[in-house]
């Protein structure tokens, strides 16, 4: 009789297109989640989503009795369930801080590219994509100091902004390499190079780069 593989109590419904997606997917590679990756098309969002999430939406993480449908929520869950190695500080302040960072960069960076994704050719893509490319030139200086975004170590402020960068190329987005953005671009390869990264990459996000 063959050996059954036991089965995750931890599903993560994925869209392996999607960069919210791929922020948790950072997060369970970071940490060495056993879990189970359902790449799922968001056009066909299957019936246990629907189920469980009552916006219908990926991605959708499924934890026992858990179902958890927004990604901030579920990186810093996963953060303090598994709490090594830890991806946020462990200071109220610090704390505060990199949720602040990942404010901005929702509100910077994210919306740009639901726009970019979502609008077809012409006015408003174009628009986004430029706001795309100033929001991260504004950024650069930061990365000169310090090795991960405003900190030395990688954090769940690197795993949203990580898959952002990763689709630049694919957005029709050109960051500038210059004296000025040398350090986002030095930062980047730090990222891209990172084992969890790596691990996290879906067979389309893969072929992004």
């Amino acid at each position: 009789m063959g050996i059954v593989a036991k089965r995750s109590s931890m599903t993560f419904y994925s869209d392996p297109t999607c960069h919210y997606s791929h922020r948790v997917r950072i997060v369970l590679a970071e940490k060495g989640v056993t879990v189970d990756i359902e790449d799922v098309d968001n056009l066909a969002i299957p019936e246990e989503v629907l189920a469980l999430n009552p916006y219908g939406v990926l991605p959708t993480l499924i934890d026992r009795d858990l179902a958890l449908y927004e990604t901030k929520v579920m990186m810093e869950y996963l953060d303090e369930r598994f709490p090594h190695p830890p991806l946020l500080p462990v200071y109220p302040v610090a704390r505060a801080l990199s949720r602040q960072f990942m404010f901005r960069i929702e509100k910077d960076c994210s919306t740009q590219i639901d726009k970019i994704t979502d609008s077809p050719e012409g006015p408003i893509k174009e628009k986004a994509r430029k706001e795309l490319q100033d929001s991260l030139v504004s950024l650069a200086p930061i990365f000169s100091d310090l090795p991960y975004f405003m900190s030395e170590y990688f954090t769940l402020v690197d795993c949203c902004l990580g898959p952002i960068l990763w689709r630049l190329k694919s957005l029709g987005v050109d960051l500038p390499n210059n004296r000025q953005t040398k350090p986002l671009h030095d930062y980047m390869v730090r990222i891209f190079e990172r084992e969890s990264f790596q691990e996290s990459l879906s067979e389309v996000e893969r072929e992004m780069e």
